[in-house]
């Protein structure tokens, strides 16, 4: 068996060195950081110095062609993710913007460059020059997570520089639309408090390790927040390294992940245990064309397993564009392999 838990062993000193009923001795302030507080400290301090406060311009509406800027346009969070001065933020804190200037811990300023975004998954990679290697976070594993494990939100809320709340993951695979329309799946939800400036910003297990992009709350709503789970960031990061946009090919079809019973996995012979729900088909596209209907389950793409509305996403890359696919979809009692041929996604 493994050893303990180090909270399980302070809360036995703890109880151990506790004092009489009829006894009062004041605890130092050492005392008082609890395992969980010195877990967000020591969380914190991996991260803190890699993240950033960013501010932007826009040109303003009707501004002579010739200006550079104009009003201010917002400000925003983002994080250092290589030592050589890639940020990671969102899409809606720079898109637009004539220019960026990026606010580091130690008060460092920085203008950026915009390397490219992807209004579909609302992220954006920025780049700052600096002579020395900045300090910088390490990207965790957001398949790994577990709904009820610590996350620690870092940010800049309403200017507010290096704000830091807490809370617990609360869900996970959850769906939220972007500003261009287009859905974003497997967000986690967060109960860790997010505010206006928040947009951007890492949140992290109690490891240090960035697990998400702080993107989105419900207005009105208390403690329901959202971050784009770094997984998927991963993937936006490769594409925009490699193209400068993410390229993305497209069927037309709106699913949500579904499990498979252990009977319909003898039945028609399947690994997988869940796949795709086709909810919606949108009129004229690929999927229409190539015979796909609402209430079919997409359970793989040229024999490469389909789990997931995450897994549909990242098998239609960009190197299907315009080339046939094959498509396995379940119908009831019948197993289909159907052809369709991916488009580029617009932007």
């Amino acid at each position: 068996m493994g050893s303990r838990p180090r909270f399980i062993d302070d809360l036995s000193r703890a109880a151990s060195d506790a004092p009489g009923p009829n006894s009062f001795t004041p605890l130092s302030d050492d005392a008082l950081l609890d395992a969980y507080s010195r877990t967000v400290i020591g969380a914190l301090e991996r991260v803190q110095q890699a993240v950033a406060f960013i501010s932007v311009e826009r040109r303003l509406p009707g501004a002579a062609p010739g200006r550079e800027r104009g009003a201010r346009g917002g400000t925003g969070s983002g994080f250092i993710f290589t030592p050589d001065g890639y940020l990671l933020t969102n899409s809606h804190v720079v898109r637009g913007a004539t220019h960026i200037q990026v606010t580091l811990a130690d008060g460092a300023r920085f203008d950026a460059d915009l390397v490219g975004d992807d209004p579909g998954s609302d992220l954006a990679v920025l780049r700052i020059g600096s002579p020395e290697p900045l300090p910088h976070v390490e990207l965790g594993e957001s398949s790994k997570l577990r709904v009820g494990q610590i996350a620690i939100a870092v940010g800049n809320p309403l200017g507010l520089a290096q704000t830091v709340t807490t809370g617990v993951v609360s869900a996970l695979g959850r769906s939220l639309r972007s500003n261009s329309g287009r859905m974003i799946y497997d967000v986690i939800q967060t109960d860790a408090a997010l505010n206006p400036g928040n947009s951007g910003g890492p949140l992290i297990n109690s490891a240090g390790q960035v697990i998400g992009v702080n993107t989105a709350i419900i207005p009105g709503a208390q403690s329901i927040c959202f971050a784009t789970a770094i997984d998927t960031a991963k993937w936006v990061i490769m594409q925009i390294f490699a193209h400068g946009r993410v390229r993305r090919a497209y069927i037309g079809v709106a699913g949500t992940t579904t499990p498979l019973s252990r009977r319909v996995q003898r039945y028609f012979a399947l690994s997988a245990q869940s796949g795709v729900h086709v909810m919606e088909i949108v009129k004229g596209s690929p999927a229409a064309a190539g015979g796909l209907r609402t209430d079919d389950t997409i359970v793989a793409i040229d024999s490469q397993p389909v789990q997931d509305v995450d897994a549909l996403q990242r098998t239609l890359d960009a190197s299907r564009i315009d080339k046939p696919v094959n498509v396995t979809a379940l119908r009831g009692a019948q197993r289909l392999e159907l052809t369709l041929t991916p488009v580029e996604q617009a932007s």
